[in-house]
């Protein structure tokens, strides 16, 4: 039931109800405001026990924010970005906001999953029983695409798969899982200065916070060859790079050397150069060519590398490493989960230009990528 009551002022005749006024000069004013959909909290089954979460708010254009630490959220709070891993016993908030409406209830989900330490949580195995080669699983794998040198001047066109926008071609694809069990990052030079590679990345599909990360690999070595593993923070898209910081897990370039090496980096503000950078020296006899075990150990404060070995970390940065770098800020425990990226790049600042011994087509091979609980 509503109330109406009329009264006159001055020239203008009007009406009270209770939910609105309308006056003769033809405004209106709501008194009622609409509020986003509380998210809603959904997994999808990872590996022994753990899952991967997703949060969606049933509001068009609302923005999800979120913790993890019981605590609860606010615009302040991280981001929703991309689907992210819980492997720890935690509870996620969520609430959502959009324009014109009121903040949403909070939505609250726990997990217990109570996995010891060491268990292998999530991981593509890049497994392929269909007889022909197939496409990186689109769940999980997404790609960057063009040639626009990625701040380093590279010469790669990087194509997706199925990408018939030349120089890709559906016939030679850059990336795929082969018959044998292994992804293949395909480098070929097709003319002329005219290269194609791939650069796969879980961006928006899959992320993660802390635990050991590796990929086994096998990378081609020659002049203008630039294999990488590496990781990058959800939050690119708001605190662009290297605000979002970057873990550098296989990096090398060019041909093998005596002794073979592989880099293990950091990057983020105040150290985008090389001051963060170690390279692991292969036992003799060994090279990069051969298949190895990348791998990194994230937790809060500090990040280690390893090759083969997971217990002989050959290099580990703590928050004191940044002491004394101008500007650093140590972007690894903002509250993002990071994404990961697989790709073989041609040329550039970095490594230089191929040369007349570079083999074309070399592929980058990938065996397994995985993430294990600390």
């Amino acid at each position: 039931m509503s109330s109406l009551f009329n009264f006159s002022l001055g020239r203008w005749s009007c009406s009270i109800v209770v939910l609105f006024a309308g006056c003769g000069g033809g405004n209106s004013l709501s008194t009622s405001a609409t509020q986003a959909a509380s998210p809603t909290i959904a997994t999808t089954a990872a590996q022994n026990g753990a899952v991967v979460v997703s949060l969606v708010s049933a509001t068009s254009g609302a923005t999800v924010y979120y913790t993890l630490d019981g605590s609860m959220p606010t615009t302040s709070s991280q981001m929703y970005q991309a689907p992210f891993l819980v492997a720890a016993n935690l509870t996620v908030n969520a609430i959502a906001t959009a324009s014109g409406d009121t903040t949403s209830s909070v939505a609250s989900r726990s997990f217990t999953p109570n996995i010891p330490s060491g268990t292998l949580v999530w991981s593509d195995e890049f497994t392929n029983s269909t007889g022909a080669n197939t496409q990186p699983n689109p769940l999980v794998w997404t790609y960057d695409t063009g040639n626009s040198g990625f701040g380093n001047h590279e010469l790669e066109n990087y194509c997706a798969w199925g990408s018939t926008a030349s120089p890709c071609s559906t016939a030679n694809p850059n990336a795929y899982v082969g018959t044998d069990g292994y992804l293949h990052i395909v480098a070929q030079q097709l003319s002329t200065g005219v290269y194609t590679s791939a650069r796969l990345k879980t961006q928006g599909l899959f992320s993660f916070q802390y635990g050991r990360f590796e990929v086994r690999a096998r990378v081609p070595e020659a002049q203008g060859f630039w294999p990488a593993a590496w990781l990058m923070g959800n939050n690119i898209l708001t605190d662009p790079w290297p605000a979002c910081g970057e873990q550098d897990v296989l990096e090398r370039i060019n041909a093998a050397t005596t002794p073979d090496w592989n880099r293990g980096s950091i990057h983020g503000p105040g150290f985008i150069g090389t001051p963060l950078g170690t390279n692991y020296n292969f036992p003799s006899g060994q090279t990069a060519a051969g298949w190895h075990t990348y791998g990194m150990i994230w937790t809060k404060g500090s990040v280690s590398y390893y090759v083969d070995d997971p217990s002989q970390p050959y290099v580990t940065y703590t928050t004191s490493s940044i002491s004394g770098l101008a500007g650093a800020a140590w972007p690894f425990d903002g509250g993002q989960s990071n994404f990961i990226l697989l790709n073989l790049a041609i040329g550039g600042d970095y490594p230089g230009a191929p040369n007349a011994g570079t083999p074309f087509p070399s592929q980058m091979l990938v065996d397994y990528a995985r993430v294990y609980k600390n």
